[in-house]
């Protein structure tokens, strides 16, 4: 009988997951057109497909450029990062931010190993503020959703954000701000994060049996979880571009001067869309109107605002310390902004 419940328990849980997914929700709206609009159901399903099969390449070596850095140990190199002078801390942190290969489970003890080895807040500052920016993956979404000038503007915002971030609170701490400002923490989670300070990078993983396990694994999680995103990241495009009004968007964040810029920031805080659905987006409102000044703060105040990247900080640092975190990352998605716009 135990066996009989517990087996409608785990189906349950199956079909609860299936529900609350990319794919489910990307079914119902593809489903609601059709119901409400079938004359451009044909439209919305070719855009979205000719859009995911064009950025497939993309995936593919997105998908071969995570796997193969978390097979070849990246993590012990990316530790490194945070040995030496405070100032090199800062600056290499905010580097490597954009190339860590951590899921959302893994950032919180890989972390708080380096907080409890004095590794100083600035730099891990600058880790938290870069990281959730930008990365292997979203680079490529990026290019090839937005164009590789977006791209690289992206990415580059990224890292002066870290930086920016790093030597503001280098500066707060001289000046005796945020004393204490870690919480007491117990490793808990998903038990995937690594330990940053054993072992090191093996650039020929492929000769280790359990490293090319690790590819593998990593190849086809990866896989998977860009296509659902962007399969949905796809049609809601789709669904922008054919059903919102192009004066809209243009009305609320178009056009040139500040104001836009501050708005899309500001809304892209709570509005957050993971870094593989928010480029396709983009792509669509700036279709309809949205500079790229805008686009650029939106995307930028998302990403720090996402729920793994606050959370990490959240669990890790007092209250003072998690607003400086969300102040520097609304503000230097601002200044993104309207620097992308005077150079775009």
């Amino acid at each position: 009988m135990s066996l009989v419940t517990e087996t409608g328990r785990q189906a349950s849980r199956e079909i609860k997951a299936w529900v609350l997914s990319p794919w489910a929700a990307m079914v119902l709206l593809v489903a609601l057109v059709g119901l409400l609009d079938p004359q451009r159901l044909v439209d919305v399903v070719t855009f979205a497909v000719s859009a995911l099969l064009g950025t497939l390449p993309y995936i593919v070596f997105a998908v071969a450029l995570i796997a193969g850095l978390k097979a070849a140990g990246a993590e012990a190199a990316i530790a490194a990062a945070f040995r030496g002078r405070e100032t090199r801390m800062i600056v290499m942190a905010a580097l490597f931010g954009g190339l860590a290969p951590f899921c959302s489970c893994e950032v919180i003890p890989f972390i708080a190993g380096l907080l409890a080895l004095g590794a100083p807040l600035s730099a891990v500052m600058a880790f938290w503020l870069s990281s959730p920016l930008i990365d292997p993956p979203t680079l490529l979404i990026t290019a090839a959703a937005l164009g590789w000038p977006f791209a690289i503007g992206k990415a580059v915002a990224a890292v002066a954000l870290g930086l920016f971030g790093g030597f503001m609170v280098k500066a707060a701490f001289g000046a005796g701000w945020f004393a204490d400002p870690l919480k007491a923490y117990s490793k808990k989670g998903c038990g995937c994060g690594p330990d940053p300070f054993s072992g090191k990078p093996v650039v020929r993983f492929w000769q280790d049996p359990n490293r090319r396990t690790v590819f593998r694994q990593e190849a086809i999680a990866n896989g998977v979880f860009l296509i659902k995103w962007l399969a949905l990241a796809y049609v809601l495009e789709a669904l922008l571009v054919t059903y919102v009004p192009a004066s809209l968007i243009a009305g609320l964040v178009g056009g040139q001067g500040l104001a836009p810029i501050g708005i899309a920031a500001v809304v892209g805080m709570p509005a957050y869309l993971n870094s593989y659905v928010a480029p396709p987006l983009l792509a669509g409102l700036i279709e309809q109107g949205m500079s790229n000044g805008a686009a650029m703060a939106f995307m930028i105040s998302g990403a720090v605002s996402s729920i793994p990247a606050m959370a990490a900080v959240w669990s890790l640092v007092r209250t003072q310390v998690f607003a400086a975190y969300i102040g520097l990352g609304v503000s230097g998605a601002i200044v993104s902004g309207v620097v992308f716009q005077m150079l775009a």
